[in-house]
């Protein structure tokens, strides 16, 4: 990536898995894991770009394994909001760390612990240049850190929703099963939903689809891939209108 590159899109919404920050095994938080993922936020911010960020908690609870146990559906829920704003405040330490100013917001108020999500207040720390990391999913239980991350993109103004993964795009089958699976390089809403492939769950989906929000789905830990994406670069697999 060239140094004088600059920004295709001006405010970005990065959806990170929980699993991002995971350690040995696939759990736990891996505090090397979370010094990467600050490093790349601030190579997107030097591209003259402001940068909401969304986690999941995949790598400290998972509200499915609960319910399949007996446990009541919003109990479970509630504990993956909750784990989801610990994973936010690891990426804020290891963002300030090497001196980008982060503002964690979460949407089950915690005053304590961070500031309750106010879209304006999100807007405006956007525009002085600081990263805005959201826990606590939407605040209700039953819907995904997926459909949280397309609530808030629309929320915030956001150009484009990045879903960061290990995968490089979108491919007709899985290619971790099938060697001949093809990628694609761009694809439309309606083609994603006439093939059945897997972009977000069908609320976000739905969400971004209805509001002409942009999807891209990219390889996160291949380096360069997510400045480049922010740059206008083909990269991954770009969802449009």
């Amino acid at each position: 990536m060239s140094q004088n590159s600059q920004a295709k899109y001006k405010r970005v919404l990065l959806k990170l898995s929980g699993e991002a920050l995971s350690g040995p095994g696939g759990s736990g938080i891996d505090l090397d894991k979370a010094a990467f993922i600050a490093k790349r936020i601030k190579n997107v911010q030097d591209l003259n770009a402001q940068v909401g960020v969304v986690i999941g908690a995949g790598n400290l609870w998972r509200g499915k394994m609960g319910v399949e146990r007996g446990m009541n559906q919003s109990y479970a829920d509630n504990m993956g909001m909750i784990a989801t704003v610990i994973n936010a405040l690891v990426l804020r330490d290891a963002l300030e760390q090497i001196g980008v100013p982060t503002r964690v917001q979460t949407a089950i108020e915690m005053n304590k612990v961070a500031e309750p999500y106010i879209r304006l207040r999100a807007i405006r720390h956007l525009e002085k240049g600081r990263v805005v990391v959201i826990g606590g999913g939407t605040g209700n239980p039953y819907y995904t850190t997926d459909t949280a991350a397309a609530q808030y993109a629309l929320e915030i103004g956001a150009d484009i929703v990045i879903k960061a993964t290990q995968v490089d795009g979108i491919y007709d089958s899985d290619p971790r099963k099938n060697s001949n699976a093809q990628r694609y390089d761009k694809v439309s809403f309606q083609e994603v939903l006439d093939k059945h492939l897997d972009v977000m769950d069908m609320t976000a989906f739905t969400l971004c689809k209805d509001n002409n929000m942009p999807i891209l789905v990219l390889d996160f830990w291949k380096d360069g891939t997510i400045e480049d994406a922010v740059a206008g670069k083909s990269v991954g697999t770009l969802v449009i209108p």
